[in-house]
């Protein structure tokens, strides 16, 4: 384990960093036609596209004097079957995602949950997360870790080249309610409020 990605516990799960013997399970979690679809990256082919996607983005974030890169595994066999990680740039983009057998049963809600609480008591001012408008289901995890809808913007998504309105949510952890992450906004052309979201 990593020492920089201390292990959290909810009731059903264990979350700690991917470890090299979690390979065959990370090949399953970014394997998954849908469980990816909504993501840049295209569904990894083989194990040793595996070992070079977790080297990638991974390893790096293991180098980092904290990292928030979550394997999630049921408490029941410890095995991966999903991830949540805050990136440490300055916009703490919250992602994560899960293999489709696990759908519908609160567990990403569950352990983002934990780790937003941790993100919390490690000081983190704020967290932000976007999700490609075709994607409401995950906003809906956005809105029950208490994230608010910000603004929505177009951005070209690569390797997919892609055009996708994104939503931006935002939690600010530090009290600072009135703060709202511009980045994406200023970087885009086309950018806008939507209503009822």
């Amino acid at each position: 384990m990593y020492e920089n990605t201390p292990s959290l516990q909810t009731e059903r799960l264990m979350l700690r960093s991917f470890t090299d013997g979690d390979m065959d399970a990370f090949y399953r979690i970014f394997s998954d036609v849908e469980a990816n679809r909504f993501l840049p990256w295209f569904p990894l082919q083989n194990p040793a596209d595996a070992r070079r996607f977790f080297e990638a983005r991974y390893a790096a974030k293991y180098a980092q004097p904290r990292a928030y890169a979550y394997a999630v595994c049921l408490k029941s066999d410890d095995v991966p079957i999903g991830y949540v990680n805050v990136d440490m740039d300055d916009a703490h983009d919250l992602g994560y995602g899960l293999r489709m057998e696990f759908w519908h049963r609160g567990i990403i809600t569950e352990a983002a949950a934990a780790v937003v609480a941790q993100a919390r008591k490690d000081g983190l001012p704020y967290i932000t997360a976007t999700h490609n408008r075709n994607n409401p289901r995950s906003g809906a995890v956005m809105k029950k870790l208490g994230m608010r809808y910000q603004y929505s913007y177009e951005e070209r998504w690569q390797p997919k080249d892609i055009l996708v309105t994104f939503r931006l949510y935002q939690l600010n952890l530090d009290g600072n309610d009135a703060r709202v992450y511009k980045k994406h906004w200023d970087a885009s052309a086309v950018h806008f409020v939507e209503r009822d979201v």
